[in-house]
């Protein structure tokens, strides 16, 4: 979708997919893990407003579920009474000063409220408002000091349709805003109403803005490279007309889907989950089984960090934590059947709360579908036994968040041999700078004339609360190993493989590595397999580089999750965010680095894994105006959890002997051994 005039580099724009909910009135929730309802984010509203804490100044910078323990999972019987809670951020605008708070929604009443001071170290921020962009904007364009600038480059008549953008300040230790709610804001200029700024930035002028005091604190003006002319439009009336050489691909089920959905609840074939979406993490899977067998207790992605290469002072700051300091769920997008999603399609409407705790609804906010996937298994086998084939299916869970100028595609999938994959898709308009056409810079390709696009990462920390086969797990490392040529090789060819136990919090933070196949198995700590083996599952990495800023800058101490692919930590149900509750504007080692500081056992317990995944991205001209969607992910693949091939029962596809023109030959059946 095209980003709103007050959209932001990688920051969330005002969206416009959150419908206001104003007559109040849905079916309740059936089970402690269905999503939060419009009815339970009002109801959560009017408690906090007649304790006293959500008075005229207070925003509401977050609003998630407060989820049940374990144990009350344990305990609650379908038709049993549920306990539902909201977790609040409010924040005093007036004054900066911030309060947790735990709601009961069930029973009327505040649980518990803990207040904290940002303007302490290890400091950290709350959540930015939708309405602090706008804001920053109108005291930007307010200031003299940022008009002079623009007057200073010649830019004076282009004010009115300058795009002032507000950005998260990273922590680069200045006296002015340790411990301030602050934005930086970097401008873009625009052609018309509709042009698109991101083409047009001007290059070295930054203005620092606290958003308590609503004022300017700092301008920087340096430089004078002129603002690149191209265009980067990308509607219709700028591309032209569209080709009319691809045929059109329909997909249709007469007979319907395969899965079928009761509340949150979702069945396909062997797998079961509950389909959940919150305000920061966006979809969240509990409860997944396969054969009614438990393999996640609950799988998310709750944190994304992108930092960029660039030295420049228009850039050196740039690290965006999308989940932590924006909220992914807060900025998804209302999909479209046709668009987003193709086939016979399920959609999950999501509820969240505005900036005043108000609820909202993003229509259509997670997509379900069936699509096919290839070739399942195939073998041919001379003789009578003959050729034969089964065509893979997968079941597609998925959401898309704009964040300013990128989008993101969060995909689960489930596949029939009990494999889960998640796959991360990123496309948008890539984040540029300004430059001497022609010149070159070490941190930044120009990728247009005039146009450069720094270097930056978009890493991701997926979080799997596993239970394989229950929650007592195991963690081991599992790596191919060569054999020197000897009494064990006599003849070169043999190898092997190693397996390392993986007993405590430090010792399960681990680096992945792809010349000796790395994977990391997640076993039962009781369970068999016929066989006599602990019955298992692998996360199988992709390629990823890790973090590339120095050990010693500060992004590495913000964003400490992404110096390893792997963190294993004893499952805490208070730990669930990969670099701590409030990253924004925070000095460095929550999240990760604390959970796991107390080097507890892992050992047969109930397990958490973290794992790092994502894309270092050197841009290209074949990126602009919209980068085609790049991809990243990984595998989660049964390894001894089952004893044969659980496809193997799969029928033949329902199309084997369709015969279409230039296939088998006109006229002739074709069968799948074809």
């Amino acid at each position: 979708m095209p980003a709103h005039q007050n959209d932001a580099p990688d920051q969330p724009h005002d969206n416009r997919d959150l419908i206001p909910v104003t007559a109040v009135k849905q079916a309740g929730p059936r089970h402690p893990l269905d999503p939060l309802t419009a009815e339970e984010i009002a109801i959560a509203r009017e408690v906090l407003v007649e304790a006293g804490l959500l008075r005229e100044t207070v925003r509401v910078p977050m609003l998630l579920p407060d989820e049940p323990t374990k144990d009350e999972l344990a305990a609650w019987t379908p038709g049993s009474a549920l306990d539902r809670r909201v977790d609040a951020t409010l924040m005093d605008a007036a004054t900066g000063a911030v309060t947790d708070v735990v709601v009961s929604v069930t029973r009327r009443v505040v649980v518990s409220t803990v207040a904290s001071d940002p303007s302490q170290a290890p400091y950290g921020q709350p959540q930015y408002l939708f309405e602090e962009y706008e804001r920053a904007a109108e005291i930007v364009k307010a200031s003299a000091e940022w008009q002079a600038a623009m007057t200073r480059r010649g830019l004076a008549d282009r004010i009115d349709l300058a795009f002032c953008s507000p950005l998260a300040p990273g922590f680069v230790g200045r006296a002015d805003e340790v411990g301030r709610r602050v934005i930086r804001s970097l401008t873009f200029l625009r052609d018309s109403e509709d042009d698109i700024p991101w083409a047009h930035p001007v290059e070295g002028l930054i203005v620092h803005v606290d958003l308590v005091r609503n004022a300017v604190i700092g301008v920087e003006d340096e430089g004078d490279v002129p603002v690149p002319s191209g265009s980067g439009k990308y509607t219709p009336d700028a591309v032209g007309p569209a080709r009319t050489s691809l045929k059109p691909i329909e997909i249709t089920q007469p007979e319907g889907p395969s899965f079928a959905v009761n509340g949150s609840l979702v069945e396909w074939e062997n797998w079961s989950m509950r389909v959940d979406f919150n305000a920061r993490e966006g979809l969240v899977l509990h409860d997944v089984r396969f054969d009614d067998r438990p393999v996640l207790t609950r799988a998310s992605v709750p944190e994304m960090v992108v930092p960029y290469g660039d030295t420049s002072n228009t850039r050196f700051w740039i690290s965006y934590f999308d989940a932590g300091e924006y909220l992914l769920g807060k900025n998804a997008n209302h999909l479209e059947l046709g668009c987003d999603c193709l086939g016979v399609i399920r959609y999950f409407d999501g509820f969240v709360a505005d900036d005043h705790g108000h609820p909202v609804k993003i229509p259509n906010v997670v997509c379900m579908h069936e699509e096919d996937y290839g070739i399942l298994w195939k073998h041919t086998e001379q003789g009578p036994v003959g050729a034969h084939v089964r065509r893979s299916r997968r079941l597609v869970v998925s959401y898309f968040s704009t964040i300013g100028n990128y989008d993101y595609g969060f995909y689960w999938y489930f596949y029939l041999d009990g494999s889960i994959q998640l796959e991360a898709k990123a496309t948008g308009i890539v984040f540029v700078g300004a430059g001497h056409p022609g010149s070159s810079n070490p941190h930044a390709p120009e990728i247009a004339p005039g146009v450069f696009a720094p270097v930056h990462q978009h890493l991701f920390s997926a979080r799997l609360d596993v239970a394989v086969d229950g929650e007592d797990n195991r963690l081991v490392e599992i790596d191919a190993a060569r054999i020197p040529m000897g009494e064990s090789n006599p003849f070169g060819n043999a190898f092997t493989w190693t397996e390392t136990p993986l007993r405590t919090e430090s010792e399960a933070q681990r680096v992945a590595d792809t010349s000796v196949a790395r994977v990391w198995e997640v076993r039962s700590a009781t369970k068999k397999n016929y066989i006599g083996k602990p019955t298992a599952y692998h996360l199988i990495p992709q390629p990823t580089a890790l973090l590339m800023a120095d050990p010693a800058s500060s992004v590495a101490a913000r964003a400490a999750f992404a110096t390893k692919h792997l963190w294993g930590t004893a499952y805490d149900r208070d730990e669930r965010w990969p670099a701590g509750r409030y990253p924004n504007a925070h000095e460095g080692g929550a999240g990760l680095p604390a959970y796991a500081a107390d080097d507890r056992s892992i050992d047969g317990e109930d397990l958490v894994l973290w794992h790092t995944f994502g894309l270092t991205h050197i841009p290209r001209p074949e990126d602009w105006p919209i980068m085609p969607v790049d991809y990243a992910g990984f595998w989660f693949k049964p390894y001894g959890f089952l004893d044969v091939n659980p496809a193997m029962d799969v029928p033949e596809s329902s199309q084997a002997h369709q015969v279409a023109d230039g296939g088998c030959g006109k006229g002739a059946a074709c069968a799948c051994g074809d």
